[in-house]
């Protein structure tokens, strides 16, 4: 912790750089809290404003619950980091497939990647996340997959062109025999979908537990379902994704974690 408490806003980080910064910090600790992590592993990242080439990512070797604003690593998409590394590098693979977003996707603020014990059980079954529930039907529209290549790693570069394809214009990726990504226009939408599907997931393999009879649903209802469950989350609708239940879950980060956002 004292090499954390070193670290200090850069005097070049303007005003939007460091609003953004301290969401990604809170989503770090969010993620964390909710028990998304995997000790040092796994990455989430956000695109600094008014960049098109720079984003910010965590530093190898620090965990969620001490990541601060100024921790945060800003590099670009040729895997340069940008201003101080604070003695720290980042994680080559968390470079590969977060670059491959943000050179996409320029809408897209966010990505988030996990290795969590649902995520990946549920990334390795060949039919992926089922229509069980009304969890599951509520984030279904956005799922897509990529298929599994090897540790991602900055001498593949070429996978970051699969991956974008894959992700198309969906918030939600299954990584097969891997993790769960999502992506989003605002860190909070990012990490809204992660914890929907996280959800979603879990609850799969909970009811694969228990061996039981899965009492299917006809597909008019599962489309029905779907379409409302998008239709709930749209940007006019009365609960953006990101919006009011990211504020909740930051209220409730604020109650007794506010070191984040130094």
């Amino acid at each position: 912790m004292v090499r954390i408490l070193e670290f200090s806003r850069s005097d070049d980080c303007s005003d939007a750089e460091w609003e953004t910064r301290i969401e990604l910090a809170a989503c770090y600790r969010l993620v964390e809290k909710f028990g998304w992590t995997d000790l040092l592993a796994n990455h989430i990242s956000a695109r600094v404003p008014g960049s098109e080439d720079h984003f910010l990512i965590n530093p190898y070797g620090i965990r969620y619950d001490e990541i601060t604003a100024s921790a945060l690593l800003k590099v670009d998409v040729d895997g340069n980091i940008i201003g101080p590394n604070h003695g720290f590098t980042f994680n080559p693979a968390g470079f590969v497939i977060h670059s491959a977003v943000h050179m996409a996707r320029p809408e897209l603020m966010c990505a988030l990647h996990t290795h969590t014990y649902a995520g990946v059980a549920v990334s390795c079954q060949s039919n992926g996340l089922l229509p069980l529930s009304q969890m599951q039907l509520s984030v279904l529209g956005e799922v897509v997959y990529h298929d599994y290549e090897g540790i991602a790693a900055p001498e593949n570069l070429d996978e970051r062109q699969r991956i974008v394809m894959d992700l198309g214009s969906s918030h939600c990726l299954i990584m097969r025999n891997h993790g769960l990504m999502t992506v989003g226009e605002s860190v909070g939408a990012a990490w809204c979908y992660m914890y929907r599907l996280e959800r979603a997931c879990r609850m799969q393999i909970e009811f694969q537990k228990t061996g039981a009879e899965w009492a299917e649903l006809s597909q008019a209802t599962i489309g029905q379902t779907i379409e409302k469950s998008q239709s709930l989350y749209a940007k006019d609708s009365f609960r953006p994704v990101g919006t009011v239940e990211w504020e909740a879950v930051k209220r409730m980060l604020n109650s007794d974690d506010i070191d984040y956002r130094n």
